[in-house]
């Protein structure tokens, strides 16, 4: 069913909801109702190829939010874009509802489908071993929050505090940042392989899994799960294999589960693109202090000045800048802002007539899904 209201659905708010206020790099939609509230979006394109994917899935009863980063290139953010929701309603629709256990079968399912894949790929693509993406999902059904993550894109609860100002907020991150520059991360590692005295290495400035990666966790990234891999002669001849024991990377997802409370006022899902730039105070402020209509990319504006700022740049020079080369300025950064209102049966009501519903951000900002057909094929 997800699978069938996709493509209309992507085709459409692409020619409605596109435009950045002159940033041709920056898609956004204002504000968009879901079950519980309202919801907005917005990403910005750095890399020659967006590497990060976004999306929101609606319904009376549950709201689904995925924000993808891709490394190594789109594939596998893409990939996951297609099919990791599909999974979650299939699961769900088996076991009676939502569970800890529902996503991590559709976690698993999407990577065992995405190594199926690079095995077909891999001899005319061999470097579709090395692409990987972090996976970041919040569901909310039957007044519960799940937060399901993988990498180092984050998700942060803005509440009211339990006692003090009512005109004040407090930041709540809700996921773990699976990357080698947190310690308690590194140590991890070093603690699932005691022999091997390379795990983490410090290089080119900052801590990486093999000297390779800074996030310990994906969908993905064959070639550091599978030691098979490295071995094969069609991806020996696209890089430099790392001789592997055993994987040193994992697909298994941390997740949280919290009751909803009348305090939990609005819900912050981003790339680690923007927490490069903004604190999770600084982010969780700007949405307490600004109007709803167009916050998430009010969100990515601010971004983007810090990351302007610490080059005594503006915004406009930032702008100016073409695909590819800004990625030296920035990351690809999308924002997904999830407004909890506690009030389903007026929400309800407004989604009575659009009962099912699914925003995908462009795949491509600059291009606007000129890669389409090429990726049809490939995932078919």
């Amino acid at each position: 069913m997800l699978r069938s209201c996709y493509r209309p659905l992507e085709r459409c708010f692409m020619g409605r909801l596109g435009g950045g206020g002159g940033d041709g790099l920056l898609w956004h939609t204002d504000l968009k109702p879901h079950a519980s509230g309202d919801y907005s979006i917005a990403v910005v394109q750095a890399n020659s190829s967006l590497e990060d994917q976004s999306q929101v899935f609606t319904s009376p009863s549950a709201t689904y939010v995925g924000v993808y980063d891709g490394h190594g290139g789109p594939e596998a953010s893409r990939f996951v874009n297609k099919r990791l929701f599909p999974y979650l309603h299939q699961f769900a629709t088996e076991q009676g509802g939502l569970s800890v256990d529902v996503i991590k079968k559709a976690f698993d399912a999407t990577e065992e489908e995405f190594l199926h894949l690079v095995r077909r790929a891999l001899p005319a693509r061999p470097q579709i071993a090395s692409v990987g993406s972090c996976c970041l999902v919040g569901a909310i059904s039957n007044g519960e929050l799940y937060v399901a993550n993988l990498g180092d894109s984050r998700a942060v609860l803005g509440r009211r505090p339990l006692e003090g100002h009512k005109n004040s907020v407090v930041a709540e991150r809700l996921s773990d940042d699976h990357n080698v520059a947190v310690e308690e991360v590194r140590k991890e590692l070093v603690a699932l392989h005691p022999d091997d005295a390379h795990i983490v290495v410090y290089t080119r400035g900052v801590w990486r899994v093999k000297g390779i990666i800074q996030v310990s966790r994906s969908i993905g990234d064959v070639y550091l799960k599978k030691p098979e891999f490295n071995r094969d002669p069609i991806f020996q001849q696209f890089g430099n294999p790392i001789p592997l024991k055993r994987p040193v990377m994992t697909a298994e997802p941390s997740i949280i589960v919290r009751k909803l409370k009348p305090q939990d006022l609005f819900l912050i899902f981003a790339s680690d693109g923007l927490w490069e730039q903004l604190s999770d105070e600084a982010a969780v402020d700007i949405v307490f202090k600004n109007p709803r209509a167009g916050i998430a990319k009010r969100l990515v504006r601010a971004a983007i000045r810090e990351a302007a700022k610490k080059r005594e740049m503006s915004y406009g020079d930032i702008k100016k800048i073409k695909r590819g080369i800004r990625r030296h300025f920035h990351d690809d950064i999308t924002a997904i802002v999830i407004y909890l209102d506690h009030q389903t049966r007026s929400s309800n009501a407004r989604l009575k007539n659009n009962a099912v519903c699914c925003t995908n951000a462009p795949v491509d900002i600059f291009s606007l899904n000129s890669d389409e057909t090429e990726d049809d094929l490939l995932y078919s």
